[in-house]
């Protein structure tokens, strides 16, 4: 155990971002960490300073909140939690990123247990995509531990959280709860109280046109790429052929454009 706990000691002070190995239950560092630099998220500039304002505090030792965010995808959820880590870690290399895999969530009072101890470093546990189709076993078992364990959660571990439901579970499922005469407000509440164990919700929905072209010029200053009314237009008819104005649909265009331009880009 001691020595365990020796290699895990190492390996933060070597490394900054991890994968959960459920295997192993051990911390397996990110080879190579991948990142969307702050300036580039568009769009999103209050989902940024409510984020990034949480996150400065956490790494300072305030009492901060756990933080759910939630709404349409591609939108830049989890390009944002990753983008503020990498922005406040450059201030405080003590804060650390560990991704918890959602089918791997039961192991996080065990994390709590191992990375509580060590009080030199703040923690943020993220989850992505979390969302359940259904009041099942699994359900109430994960919220019973994360009920219990957030109660109990050591004061240098933060749980960011995305899902593209604002309550974790499908909304036809909580309003026909809510419309029928059978089940009681009880009922409701079993299905909404999960979220409500973050202190922070963080909206997000598809952009506006003006907020995908700026996007898309943004892309083309920092990639040395022309833009022009005639990429302008080209961009719209991207997004309205996905179906979606979204950072992610933007980002596809620019490898797009790049490609056909033979220019190499990277994050």
């Amino acid at each position: 155990m001691f020595l365990k706990e020796l290699l895990i000691k190492n390996s933060l002070a070597n490394n900054n971002s991890f994968i959960w190995d459920s295997k192993l239950k051990n911390l397996k560092k990110v080879e190579d960490f991948t990142f969307i630099d702050l300036n580039l998220l568009i769009g999103i500039d209050q989902q940024k300073k409510i984020l990034f304002d949480n996150t400065l505090n956490f790494s300072k030792g305030n009492f901060t909140n756990n933080a759910l965010l939630w709404g349409s995808r591609g939108n830049g959820k989890s390009s944002l939690i990753k983008s503020v880590f990498r922005e406040v870690n450059k201030k405080n290399n003590k804060l650390k990123l560990l991704q918890l895999n959602k089918k791997d969530i039961f192991d996080i009072e065990l994390i709590y247990e191992k990375l509580g101890k060590i009080k030199k470093y703040f923690f943020i546990i993220f989850i992505d995509d979390l969302s359940f189709e259904k009041i099942d076993s699994d359900y109430k078992i994960i919220k019973s531990t994360l009920d219990g364990s957030i109660q109990n959660q050591p004061k240098n571990i933060i749980l960011y959280v995305t899902s593209n439901r604002r309550h974790l579970m499908p909304r036809d499922m909580i309003e026909n709860e809510r419309s029928s005469a059978i089940h009681t407000d009880e009922s409701v509440e079993e299905k909404i109280s999960l979220s409500d164990r973050f202190g922070l919700w963080i909206g997000f929905h598809n952009l506006s046109q003006d907020d995908f072209i700026k996007i898309i010029k943004k892309y083309c200053e920092v990639y040395n790429l022309e833009f022009n009314d005639n990429i302008k237009n080209i961009s719209i008819r991207w997004s309205l052929q996905r179906g979606n104005r979204t950072g992610r649909s933007a980002w596809q265009f620019i490898l797009n454009y790049a490609a056909e331009q033979n220019k190499k880009i990277s994050f």
